[in-house]
């Protein structure tokens, strides 16, 4: 593996990490193993730190490739807990609204569900990466500066119920690029007559990579370094 030249790798996020510590425990690895001051490694889309999944890493000139992953569909599998909202939209925050579920029924998401299928206008969270006037969303938030986010056009290509038991809700979605599902919790929440939010978030594929394609961080860790070690064992040899 040539990872100065470019290497696309596939890893399973694992919970509590941003998507930078996956990045930067990477780098440092490399660099390390490499003896090497600087190498460039990205990622191809985001997860925020309660969300598991699929990620896409790439180094070296491979870098150059993170814009055409970003732009592929994406799958992923998001449970929702009726009756409450946060203002992050997922657990990150507390509760901050209750609202009633008696009403709901397995018919109801049935036929409510469905309306999310195609093109959608999502306004993002508040607590976003999104930029206005050169400041994130979430520095706004935090700060308790409200803003008003403008709505954006998404598609998503297919969504289905896995299983519902009140509170909870267990949904598949599959979406283009820049689709929010904690956003899209909100609005299902919304929809049905009540609120919602993320109580968890997997990411399941990217393109044609699927999470059974994906290394854990600490196996792929090992593995870089044994690769290294056999290049760098063939070139005193050779």
């Amino acid at each position: 593996m040539d990872f100065v030249k470019g290497e696309v790798l596939f890893v399973a996020k694992p919970l509590n990490w941003t998507s930078f510590n996956l990045v930067n425990k990477l780098r440092w690895k490399l660099q390390r193993a490499l003896n090497i001051k600087k190498l460039k490694v990205g990622h191809a889309g985001t997860l925020d730190p309660l969300a598991t999944g699929v990620m896409i890493l790439c180094t070296g000139k491979s870098t150059k490739l993170i814009e055409s992953f970003q732009y592929q569909t994406k799958e992923y599998i998001a449970t929702l807990e009726l009756g409450a909202t946060t203002p992050s939209f997922d657990l990150e925050l507390p509760v901050d609204g209750t609202y009633p579920t008696e009403h709901i029924t397995r018919e109801m998401v049935d036929e409510i569900i469905p309306k999310f299928l195609g093109e959608i206008q999502q306004v993002p969270p508040a607590y976003s990466a999104v930029k206005v006037d050169g400041k994130r969303a979430y520095d706004y938030a935090r700060n308790g500066q409200e803003i008003e986010l403008k709505s954006k056009l998404l598609v998503i290509d297919d969504i289905e119920v896995l299983d519902f038991s009140l509170p909870v809700l267990k949904i598949r979605v599959v979406c283009s690029k820049g689709t929010y599902i904690r956003a899209l919790a909100r609005d299902i929440g919304l929809a049905l007559g009540s609120g919602a939010h993320l109580i968890a978030l997997e990411r399941t594929r990217i393109g044609e990579v699927r999470l059974e394609d994906c290394w854990q961080i600490d196996d792929l860790v090992l593995h870089v370094e044994e690769e290294i070690l056999k290049s760098q064992q063939l070139q005193t040899v050779e």
